[in-house]
């Protein structure tokens, strides 16, 4: 659940006067003796996390009681509205920026990691290198069909981290994936095509072959990661 940070001040401010305005923060032992108890917390808790992967890990409690108040009572703001606009409006921007520089260093020492894997890997007898950086390990040729850029796939498939963590699998969903081979990563559509129905290949993609320092948002993978991939190819789709 995504929102902005205008719509969880909003339900903040909403599980404020279910509460009797008492605090913005809950507890770890809130007291939960009603339903609407249950609902206000759960509330809470669900835009908490919204807030913070928004980047806000905290608020003037003092502030915030005041600003509400006097919205309730419908007194006029300390602060001009288009100067409260505008407040927001870099705060926003401040969030962003400081996300940005935790990616960038995050990046960069997931970049130095990753390399010093890869140049490790390389040196492995059944370990291949292509042009691009793409290193993959023949676990078993097939004798079909192999695909180009623009066909569709059916794969069985595992990911993981360097770290060995698995990050998807069809395996673990019991079921294959299909998609078109040139909507997916850089080192997929590069990979695949070095594959026949029925081969089964491991392959290490480089960061800037996966994706680079825009991981998928809620994913355990991280800005400039290294990625493993166990991928067997078993149908190439007409």
């Amino acid at each position: 659940m995504k929102v902005s940070i205008y719509s969880v001040l909003t339900a903040l401010l909403f599980i404020l006067i279910i509460n009797g305005c008492e605090s913005p923060r809950g507890t770890a032992d809130a007291s939960l003796e009603s339903r609407m108890d249950s609902v206000s917390y759960s509330l809470g808790f669900f835009y908490g996390q919204s807030l913070a992967s928004e980047g806000v890990d905290s608020l003037q409690n003092g502030q915030f009681i005041a600003g509400l108040n006097q919205a309730l009572e419908e007194d006029s703001s300390i602060i001009d509205q288009v100067a409260m606009q505008a407040l927001m409006q870099q705060f926003q921007q401040d969030i962003r920026q400081s996300q940005q520089a935790r990616q960038q260093e995050a990046a960069s020492e997931n970049i130095a990691e990753g390399q010093e894997f890869l140049e490790e890997n390389a040196q492995k007898e059944d370990v291949m290198v292509t042009e691009s950086g793409l290193q993959y390990r023949v676990i078993e040729e097939g004798t079909g069909e192999s695909p180009t850029a623009e066909d569709e796939v059916e794969v069985h498939y595992r990911g993981t981290l360097i770290s060995g963590e698995e990050f998807d699998s069809s395996y673990s969903r019991g079921e294959t994936a299909t998609f078109p081979l040139n909507r997916v990563i850089p080192g997929w559509t590069e990979g695949l095509q070095l594959m026949s129905e029925g081969a089964t290949y491991e392959f290490y993609v480089p960061a800037d072959l996966a994706y680079g320092n825009n991981p998928p948002p809620g994913s355990i993978i991280e800005p400039g990661a290294v990625l493993i991939f166990e991928v067997e190819l078993i149908d190439v789709k007409e």
